[in-house]
């Protein structure tokens, strides 16, 4: 009788992955089943303020066979419901990296010196004068137990440089930085 191709490849897929969690961490979960990352959630309380960048405590440990890293990755409902980033995204912990699993976040929202900004026409006039309080919904807090990155594990290719005179020519070239443009036509 063959086994069942599933299994097989969901055997695969698993990486054993040595871990060791510390006082009030709990094993990280896939929110899915054939999610690539799992959830890093943060150990503690923290304000992030504007401008701010902070290092997030998960409580884990890992230990993973050679030839592999873990990637830290943004989370798209935080990317897109705030102006909390990843600082360092993604982030690489190495094969040899024992220590604790932290994650940088930006907060990349601007902070306001100025209790008021006035705004002026080209002809010099006042047009509008509008009180801005300093910070005003641009601190977060990040709780206890929030779901503030994600982590995959991925396989590591070193590079076995070779010095050449000449690079083969491509249609590409050297254009970089906007080379190709925007548009999908």
């Amino acid at each position: 009788m063959r086994s069942c191709p599933r299994r097989r490849w969901r055997k695969l897929n698993e990486i054993p992955v040595k871990i060791s969690l510390l006082p009030g961490a709990e094993l990280p979960k896939y929110a899915k089943p054939g999610d690539s990352g799992f959830d890093l959630v943060a150990q503690e309380d923290y304000v992030v303020e504007p401008g701010e960048t902070i290092k997030v405590r998960t409580g884990i440990r890992i230990e993973l066979p050679e030839g592999l890293e873990v990637q830290i990755r943004p989370r798209s409902g935080v990317s897109a419901n705030t102006k909390l980033r990843v600082a360092n995204s993604p982030g690489t912990g190495d094969s040899s990296y024992r220590g604790e699993i932290c994650v940088l976040i930006d907060n990349i929202a601007q902070a306001f010196r100025y209790d008021s900004i006035r705004f002026y026409g080209v002809d010099g006039y006042l047009t509008s004068d509008k009180r801005v309080v300093p910070g005003a919904d641009n601190t977060y807090i990040i709780r206890k137990g929030d779901r503030i990155a994600q982590a995959v594990i991925a396989p590591v290719y070193r590079a076995a440089f070779e010095v050449v005179t000449e690079l083969t020519e491509t249609e590409r070239g050297d254009g970089a930085f906007g080379h190709t443009g925007v548009s999908a036509e």
